[in-house]
This record gives structure tokens, sequence and C-alpha cells, in this order.
């Protein structure tokens, strides 16, 4: 064996030796790193910008909406806060006239839930959807992400008018290419046992199925968030 083998051999083993514990530590800093960076980030910030299906009438602060899809959303170990940026009575133009107030919280994403009194007291739907498409277009200029949810007129307007409403949110959603829950109330609407004594909100029963209708797009849509922006989907 001629000397430079025998060194040769010697700095193999020794490199190799060492290699193998510095490579586990390397592995280890960067996946604590990676965990360091996602605590840091804190959760996910949900705005609900929408009215008093939103903000929660006739129910406890506890049993809105908000409230019951955040509880849903942590028992499923989803990282999120869910801001309650609902108003009772509002209209889409309403909500446009909010949507700076509702940005100084900062939200990753705004679920758009407006609509309804639009179309309860019959108002113009091109006038609704011109203030949505305000709404949309603001929110995505700002940087943050959308997602809808839709309303349904009711039927004592006229087939003209339902149609031209009720069409509204999809055609927005496909213009702005955002996610879409076509109808906030499905499950709920017209089911007495689901609704305070006015037929038209929901008890707390019609908001937990409100929640357990509309979580999959919720989740769905969470994990969609999660991959630009670097967050581990969650099961």
């Amino acid at each position: 064996m001629t000397v430079g083998t025998g060194y040769g051999g010697f700095a193999a083993t020794v490199n190799s030796r060492i290699a193998a514990p510095v490579g586990v530590l390397l592995a280890l800093v960067l996946c604590l790193a990676a965990v360091a960076a996602y605590a840091q980030s804190g959760p996910v910030k949900i705005a609900v910008l929408g009215d008093s299906l939103t903000a929660g009438f006739g129910v406890s602060p506890k049993q809105a909406f908000p409230a019951r899809l955040q509880a849903a959303l942590q028992q499923r170990a989803r990282n999120v806060t869910i801001l309650n940026h609902g108003v009772s009575g509002d209209t889409m133009a309403g909500g446009l006239e909010r949507v700076d107030w509702m940005l100084a919280d900062k939200p990753d994403i705004v679920l758009v839930e407006l609509g309804a009194n639009d179309a309860l007291r019959g108002l113009d739907p091109a006038a609704a959807e011109r203030n949505l498409d305000a709404i949309i277009t603001r929110l995505k200029a700002a940087g943050v992400t959308v997602w809808l949810a839709g309303m349904l007129a009711p039927r004592n307007f006229g087939p003209e008018y339902a149609a031209q409403f009720d069409g509204l949110y999809k055609r927005l959603a496909d213009k702005h290419g955002v996610p879409l829950y076509p109808f906030f109330l499905d499950g709920v609407a017209q089911e007495p046992a689901l609704n305070q004594p006015d037929g038209v909100h929901p008890n707390a029963k019609g908001v937990d199925v409100i929640v357990d209708r509309i979580l999959p797009f919720i989740t769905r849509n969470l994990d969609d968030h999660a991959a630009p922006v670097r967050r581990p989907a969650r099961p």
C-alpha cells in the first residue's frame, strides 16, 4: 500500500464518519427552521365581509357564523382566526364602503357574504353586481385572497329578476378567477326548524348547518391558499 493510498483511505473513512452526523444535524436544523418560520407566521386570518347572516342577528356571538366556523376549523387542526365583519342590514354598496376599514385588520383571505339585503329590497341587480365587482377588485389590489358566497333572490320578484341577480355571483367569480360557494343558505333557507321566527335569519341550529355545508369549500380553498404562501396543507 502506498502512502498516498493509505492516507486517502484513512481520510475517506474519517470524512464518512463525520459526514453522517453532520448531515443529520443539518437536516434537523433546516426542519426546525421551517417549523419556526411557520409558527412565526401565525394563523391564517379570514375576514368575513357580510350582513346580518355573518353578524349573527338573533343569536349569541359564540353562535354566529364566524365563531362557529372558526371552532369547526380548529377542531380539524386548522390554524385560523375568523374575523367577523358582518353588519346587519348591509348591502353590496355598504360592504364596498367598509372594505378599507376591514383591510386594517390585515386579513389573508376575505370571504364576501353579501347580497341578501339587495335581493330582499328588490334593488337593481346591475348595481349590486357593480358594487361586488368593485369589492373584489379592491381586495385583489390589496393582495388579499377572495372567496365568494352566493345568494339567491326571492322568487316573488319574478323569474327575470331572479335570473339576473342569481347569475351575478358566477359572472364575477369567472371574471376574477375566485372560488364561489353557490348559495350561502344552502340547506337552511325555507326550513322552519333552522330559522328564527322571521323566516329569514338562521337560528343556532341553522348556523351549524351552514358551517357543515360550507366546510368542504373552506378547507379545500385553504389548502389551495397554503401552497403559494408556503403554509403546510393539513388533512
